[in-house]
């Protein structure tokens, strides 16, 4: 998954996650995450970094870096979906291990680390947030996204797990917003994982696929109705 950082949003290509304005509309919002546990690189951020600024599907994307801290990351979240107020959020995280671009079904309401955060701290079966939903499924039409990647030649899956780290704390998080939030009612998002880079790991896939990934997954998410999701909503 992802790294530290301090109390604001994320460089972005030099400039600052706020550096285009939401007066920009629509947007898309797309964020990694740092580093972690002692590695020196994210594809998460790289590719994410990759699509600042550009345009998809008549939408201009802002890529932000989140810090790979419980808490710290959600705050970082709720300014960005403040300022923004996008019509579409992907977060993404890294899976090492993984052998595909992964479309993340469902999030979780607990924080339970097998490694510490950014930040040395490690909880333990505790929620992500307290007396909310059990679990959110995604707002993005994973099903449609799945086709549109394998027909471009691009290995991906439909997971169903987004772990119990960062990643799973920063999507549930997210839905947690979007279903609350009455600024954000047309805002669809979810959580995308990236394999490990080449000489990261193994499995793994080059940046250019997976900047490619992020775009065909975006341009899939914007063009397919809300209809199609696929079961977004909450367990209980």
């Amino acid at each position: 998954m992802l790294s530290r950082q301090p109390n604001a949003p994320r460089r972005t290509d030099g400039h600052s996650a706020t550096a285009l304005s939401a007066t920009q509309s629509p947007l898309v919002l797309l964020t990694g995450f740092d580093p972690f546990d002692g590695s020196t690189l994210n594809p998460s951020w790289l590719a994410a970094q990759a699509l600042h600024g550009r345009r998809i599907g008549g939408h201009r994307v802002i890529s932000a870096r989140l810090p790979t801290v419980f808490g710290q990351s959600l705050r970082e979240l709720a300014v960005l979906l403040k300022q923004h107020r996008p019509a579409l959020v992907i977060c993404l995280g890294l899976a090492g291990g993984r052998n595909a671009i992964s479309l993340e079904r469902v999030a979780i309401n607990v924080n339970d680390a097998r490694i510490a955060d950014n930040a040395g701290e490690t909880p333990l079966d505790v929620p992500v947030i307290a007396g909310a939903p059990t679990a959110y499924f995604t707002g993005l039409p994973i099903k449609a996204i799945l086709q549109s990647l394998r027909d471009a030649g691009i290995a991906a899956e439909v997971s169903q797990t987004a772990g119990t780290f960062v990643c799973n704390h920063v999507f549930y998080g997210l839905m947690h917003q979007l279903a609350t939030r009455r600024t954000l009612k047309h805002t669809r998002g979810g959580f995308i994982h990236l394999p490990f880079l080449p000489g990261q790991g193994t499995p793994s896939m080059s940046l250019d696929d997976m900047v490619r990934a992020l775009r065909i997954a975006i341009r899939c998410a914007l063009r397919t109705g809300k209809d199609s999701r696929l079961g977004a909503g909450t367990l209980h």
